[in-house]
């Protein structure tokens, strides 16, 4: 049986994001990426590959955290950007953002990296890509997946209520133009990778992120 990424979908998101979607782009993306999961070792696992999706219902989001694509080292990535498991060393990039969090709000970095408690209260954790080959960054990099994504940021736009697209790096600010509600608030910084050595660090995201929520009347993360 063909791999359908329609079908993987949960349902809420499946209906928000298909409007935005071209049927033939998707059915080429889901030949694609059968191809690579039956031939090469893929990361995710299939099973994790909409985890952002489930764990964030679509009538829940109100931040969606952009990355670029998943970590490409086996038992790394499991469908939420920046994350990685309970065990699992936490990445430079995502040490970067809990120091970012500890100069911002005074949170103390926890001892592994999952952020999967984050994405539990509307914390829509993307990546623009939403697989790779293992040790191959990018290698799934044009194939569909931004078309996919994509709609997901529109479905997000279309909501009535606000959403905080936070956006870091040069390649997740290229999708601040899909953000057309007034009432939405994007906000914009370096990547946290250590190999880009200013314009995160200092940017104080999380503060804005909240208060950004409390001017909508919505309640704040806990980050902690």
């Amino acid at each position: 049986m063909a791999l359908d990424l329609m079908q993987l979908l949960p349902p809420d998101w499946r209906d928000a994001m298909k409007p935005h979607l071209d049927p033939d782009t998707v059915a080429s993306l889901s030949a694609f990426v059968e191809g690579e999961y039956a031939a090469h070792p893929v990361y995710p696992p299939l099973r994790d590959l909409f985890s952002a999706f489930r764990l964030c219902p679509y009538d829940a989001a109100r931040v969606l955290i952009l990355g670029q694509d998943p970590y490409h080292k086996a038992g790394q990535a499991h469908g939420l950007s920046f994350s990685v498991r309970r065990g699992v060393t936490v990445p430079p990039s995502l040490r970067n953002v809990f120091k970012e969090l500890r100069d911002d709000l005074g949170v103390q970095p926890p001892a592994h990296g999952e952020l999967t408690g984050w994405a539990e209260q509307g914390v829509l954790l993307l990546n623009a890509v939403l697989t790779v080959r293992s040790g191959t960054p990018t290698a799934h990099a044009g194939k569909g997946w931004e078309h996919f994504t994509d709609a997901a940021i529109r479905a997000l736009d279309a909501k009535d209520s606000r959403v905080v697209f936070v956006l870091w790096g040069g390649y997740a600010r290229k999708k601040a133009g899909l953000v057309t509600g007034a009432h939405h608030v994007v906000l914009e910084a370096g990547h946290p990778s250590p190999m880009n050595p200013r314009g995160f660090l200092g940017s104080r995201p999380f503060s804005k992120i909240d208060a950004a929520l409390a001017e909508a009347g919505l309640a704040p993360i806990r980050w902690a």
